[in-house]
């Protein structure tokens, strides 16, 4: 039997995560090795954006990355906690 979730609350496998970073940073190397482990633990899909291909981004973020989105919207900055993003998906 499956858990009543709360009206409008996603299941973690209908949940996107971005990762927002550029090459060469180390940050965003340890931030993307979380984010994939959870992700195939939970059954999220995830991207990543990469802020030297994007102007946009670049403006927005450049200050704080690595930046993980959660259904476009900031979960974190800098440093991914495994944890907290297992319980922002619903696991």
């Amino acid at each position: 039997m499956t858990p009543l979730l709360r009206r409008g609350k996603k299941k973690a496998g209908d949940r996107v995560v971005t990762l927002i970073g550029k090459p060469g940073c180390h940050l965003c190397d340890d931030a993307r090795s979380v984010v994939e482990q959870v992700c195939a633990e939970t059954g999220a899909s995830w991207e990543e954006k990469d802020i030297t291909q994007d102007e946009e981004l670049h403006r927005e973020y450049w200050e704080q990355i690595p930046v993980v989105l959660v259904d476009g919207e900031q979960h974190t900055f800098w440093r991914v906690d495994a944890g907290r993003l297992r319980r922002e998906l619903g696991a």
